[in-house]
């Protein structure tokens, strides 16, 4: 009965261990990529030191491989490694073929949680990774010891802003970091690995969703073209038009056309000049009905002018008055 209790307090432990090595893998709703929880939690920016020769930092007060290198930050941990752009995450998983050279360079001493099969490997060299991974890794990825110290590349600057994001204020969004980190970090990684890695995990997602939000807002701004150009459509049918501004219909055979304005106005002027002529002539009449002692004719029994006598027709022309216009 004790051994049976002692296996299954074993399997348990066994089961646990292997739990929290392998780590929680979620996926990102707004990116689409698979992260992973490797069981490190860390509430503010870690302490960081430069390792003497090489353009790597890394974390003396964590009981944790972790290391910052060319903009990333990499951590070591169940012979996986691990990059983020943030220094707690999220982490993605990185394949043995996409391991920074200089990653793989950090001497073993720097390993602050070294893996049980690095035991009896030199401190001031680097895993033996040809060793662990295999000779096809080795074939793959050969000369990746072989360096010249003199020419190592100057660490790059450290992410010190996001010392402001600690606890709540963390940002856990990609595309929150990516925001903060462009706005703030101003650093381009040179390694082409590190840079292609970038590349695919904060940019490309970033492509992505930009062309479907730029579909959404043309579908909207379309729309809203469309529902602008039918109401203009409906106020134009709802408004009556302005004399000036309804379209002039074709005549018809035998149509007579309406007057226009000009014309109107010139008809009038017309009236009114004829008036003028008919007073005038009535007046001259009326004084020489006084001049000769004649009785003024009632109105309603006045002549026209076309009445009035040949004599009277002439000194109407001779004092300068001119045809009635209102034959014309």
């Amino acid at each position: 009965m004790p051994r049976v209790i002692h296996l299954i307090i074993a399997f348990a432990i066994l089961c646990y261990s292997a739990t929290s090595s392998a780590g929680t893998t979620y996926m990102d709703d707004r990116s689409g990529s698979l992260h992973v929880s490797i069981g490190i939690t860390l509430n503010a920016f870690p302490e960081l030191r430069v390792v003497p020769g090489y353009p790597v930092y890394y974390a003396p007060r964590l009981n944790a491989n972790y290391f910052f290198y060319d903009g990333m930050y990499w951590v070591y941990r169940d012979d996986t490694w691990y990059s983020s752009a943030w220094y707690d995450g999220p982490w993605w998983a990185t394949s043995h073929e996409d391991v920074p050279l200089y990653i793989l360079r950090i001497p073993v001493r720097y390993y602050r949680r070294p893996p049980e099969y690095f035991h009896g490997w030199k401190a001031d060299a680097p895993p033996r990774w040809g060793h662990h991974w295999g000779r096809d890794w080795e074939n793959r990825r050969s000369g990746w010891d072989k360096w010249n110290r003199n020419s190592a590349p100057a660490p790059a600057q450290l992410p010190t802003y996001q010392r402001n994001y600690s606890g709540d204020r963390y940002p856990r969004q990609v595309d929150r970091q990516r925001v903060l980190q462009q706005h703030d970090y101003r650093y381009a990684p040179r390694d082409s690995i590190v840079r292609k890695l970038y590349q695919r995990l904060y940019i490309e997602p970033a492509t992505q969703e930009a062309p479907a939000r730029k579909g959404t807002s043309e579908h909207g701004r379309q729309g809203f073209h469309e529902d602008r150009g039918s109401q203009r459509q409906d106020i134009q049918r709802s408004t009556p038009a302005s004399p000036q501004q309804e379209p002039r219909k074709a005549q018809e055979p035998g149509q007579r056309t309406q007057p226009g304005p000009s014309q109107l106005q010139h008809q009038y002027q017309q009236r009114q000049r004829h008036e003028q002529h008919q007073q005038h002539g009535q007046r001259q009449r009326h004084e020489q009905q006084q001049q000769h002692g004649q009785p003024q004719k009632p109105t309603s029994q006045r002549k026209t002018a076309d009445d009035r006598d040949p004599e009277q027709r002439g000194q109407g022309k001779d004092r300068g008055h001119g045809p009635d216009h209102s034959r014309h």
